[in-house]
């Protein structure tokens, strides 16, 4: 019997954790691995409540049962001013100590991470469109779609915003999340401390397309990162306002690559109006998802890579 429960709670663990993406515990960066050991410290803290909260519970479970010779039980139901005082006092105690490090951590993430190099921030521009993601590198005049490079060992300044809907952009080995929205602009800083490619997505519904909305991040060192820069600067295509006005399209695509950016004729964080604007000059109509006959068909998903 007492091997059946345990494998029925090792399939229930199973079970549970099938579904979870562990690499916001495989931290990549000063970042994330500062809010790593947030998480372990609010996950080890509340396995101890939770282990003292059920001691108690399964004490006065039997202490206080119904069993034989306690029919003329008389309990006490007056109020213990005691009692009240200490569980009141307990759980303030509890969220004082996790605001500490909690907001110590969130004041720290506001700076940009300490890097081994000398050299400030890479600025890079992260904008949202239905289902993609575009970044643009104004100090290179280079931009990109669907994947970002970044030089290892050196602080990363992400500004984002969006083209449209509200999405969130997050990198789980390098860093938290931030919300990008158009006509605003909020910032994150992450850094990378090994080579390596690290996955990112939007983690925020955005429609039917959203589950796609991916991009990668390739963490390569500084000389290879210059080198790919001039690469791009003298090889790749240039961007016309008229090709990036089909990526405000709500399709999927590839990964393209372009010698200059779309921040020399828009902003999307001061001009929130673009990205619709841009679908109707191109005649695009929504679709209702709920009607039978969804009207105007979408314009297809394209795939490929521009170098």
């Amino acid at each position: 019997m007492k091997q059946s429960y345990i494998s029925m709670f090792g399939l229930l663990c199973l079970i549970l954790l099938s579904g979870c993406n562990l690499a916001v515990l495989d931290p990549q960066g000063p970042v994330a691995s500062q809010q790593k050991d947030l998480i372990w410290l609010s996950i080890v803290f509340m396995f101890i409540i939770v282990l003292i909260v059920f001691t108690l519970l399964v004490y006065f479970l039997v202490k206080y049962r119904e069993r034989k010779g306690h029919d003329d039980y008389d309990p006490d139901i007056h109020g213990n001013n005691k009692l009240e005082i200490l569980w009141t006092v307990i759980p303030i105690i509890i969220v004082t100590i996790l605001s500490f490090p909690t907001v110590i951590t969130i004041f720290n993430l506001e700076e940009a991470p300490e890097a081994e190099s000398d050299r400030e921030p890479l600025v890079i521009h992260a904008t949202s469109a239905s289902w993609k993601w575009i970044f643009s590198y104004p100090e290179e005049d280079i931009q990109t779609v669907n994947y970002v490079n970044i030089p290892v060992e050196r602080p990363v300044l992400f500004k984002l915003t969006s083209a449209d809907s509200m999405a969130s952009f997050w990198v789980p080995q390098l860093g938290g999340e931030s919300y990008s929205m158009a006509g605003m602009q909020t910032e994150l800083y992450l850094q990378a401390s090994e080579e390596g490619t690290y996955s990112g997505r939007n983690s925020n519904f955005t429609g039917e397309g959203f589950a796609d909305m991916r991009f990668d991040v390739h963490a390569i060192e500084e000389p290879q990162f210059d080198a790919w820069v001039k690469e791009i600067q003298e090889g790749a295509p240039e961007l016309t306002q008229e090709r990036y006005d089909e990526f405000m399209l709500p399709t999927h695509v590839g990964e393209y690559t372009f010698s200059n950016t779309h921040l020399d004729w828009v902003d999307h964080s001061t001009d929130a109006e673009y990205g619709l604007d841009a679908r109707e000059r191109q005649g695009y109509e929504p679709e209702n998802p709920n009607a039978s006959d969804k009207g105007t068909p979408r314009v297809g998903d394209e795939e490929g890579k521009d170098s």
